[in-house]
């Protein structure tokens, strides 16, 4: 990784505050003028304030977006995605996803949509827990899809950012996409009545207070990576059986006498993609998954399993189907096996 100019040894242990780190001047700052542009072209009454934090969000009762500081640098970027394993806006048609979403928060907070009747009827109650674990049902016609991770069934206040993001992207037509999905089609066409009549109103707040601004942080990189990591699960019994059973046929399938490659290199090969697409489909966090793909790849080097270079395409097409029916187990049940 080339660190442009940045001398990783010594910036790890500097203060975030003091790493110098804005909007302005890097490539966040055309993506959030378009962002803006779209929301000009939308019609859309307020502006929001954009800023650096330690993730994507919108202070309760704010206009103000925290973006990601990672995003800010190329060499931060890179340096999350070897401690986290996952980017919330990897590029620029990801980042703007993102924050369509976050301005669904800032309307819903500036006009405080969340107290009619009609948002409560639609989306629920706004002061339902907020769960960091939920279980989503995927492909439900009751929501809206766009963020990863089917997002909209975490929370009503996601569920109407969600369906926000969906109605202001430009060029989607979304009665036309919902048409047969008719719960989701009804909040989108909430969504687009109230925007229309919020253009003649004032809005409740227009706070721009922001929280974990990261121009104030003072811990370091090496202290961030360290408070957001979670213990992992407790990994269940049969795992090994598993494993085996995928790579033991595969080296029956060839026949042949050829050296093999090794079965946790091709899992670790397979880590950053199995992360985004398995939470994409499933809902389970890739915090999760790559504690769960580490744990295969020490497994696999214990067995000492390989398989022959011409089954690589079946050894990952069973290493995803693996790992994709154990997230589901986890999202359901809240354990990998029974």
């Amino acid at each position: 990784m080339t660190a442009q100019n940045h001398t990783f040894p010594e910036s790890l242990k500097t203060p975030l505050r003091d790493l110098g780190l804005q909007i302005a001047g890097t490539r966040l700052e055309p993506i959030v003028a378009e962002f803006i542009a779209e929301l000009d072209a939308a019609q859309v009454p307020i502006k929001p304030r954009c800023y650096l934090s330690t993730e994507w969000g919108v202070p309760f009762g704010t206009i103000a977006i925290g973006m990601p500081f990672y995003l800010a640098r190329p060499d931060l970027t890179e340096l999350h995605a070897e401690r986290v394993g996952h980017i919330e806006g990897f590029n620029r048609t990801d980042i703007l996803r993102y924050l369509r979403h976050e301005m669904g928060h800032v309307v819903n907070y500036a006009y405080r949509l969340y107290d009619s009747e009609e948002w409560v009827k639609l989306f629920g109650a706004i002061t339902q827990p907020y769960l960091e674990d939920y279980r989503p049902s995927p492909f439900s016609r009751r929501y809206v899809r766009h963020l990863p991770g089917w997002y909209a069934q975490k929370h009503p206040d996601e569920d109407w950012s969600e369906t926000f993001a969906v109605w202001m992207t430009p060029a989607k037509d979304w009665r036309a996409e919902y048409a047969q999905w008719p719960t989701a089609l009804a909040k989108l066409e909430y969504c687009d009545r109230t925007i229309a009549a919020l253009r003649t109103r004032q809005p409740a707040t227009v706070s721009v207070e922001l929280d974990e601004d990261v121009r104030e942080l003072p811990y370091s990189l090496d202290q961030f990576y360290e408070r957001i990591s979670t213990d992992p699960d407790a990994m269940p019994q049969g795992l090994a059986g598993a494993l085996r059973a995928i790579f033991e046929d595969l080296s029956e399938a060839d026949g042949s006498a050829a050296s093999k490659r090794s079965a946790s290199g091709l899992i670790k090969k397979m880590e950053r993609e199995l992360l985004d697409n398995v939470f994409r489909w499933t809902g389970h966090f890739p915090e999760r998954t790559r504690v769960l793909l580490r744990h295969l790849g020490q497994l696999a080097d214990q067995l000492a399993l390989g398989y022959p270079e011409s089954e690589e395409v079946r050894a990952r097409m069973a290493v995803t189907t693996l790992v994709t029916a154990l997230a589901m187990n986890h999202v359901h049940t809240g354990g990998y096996m029974p």
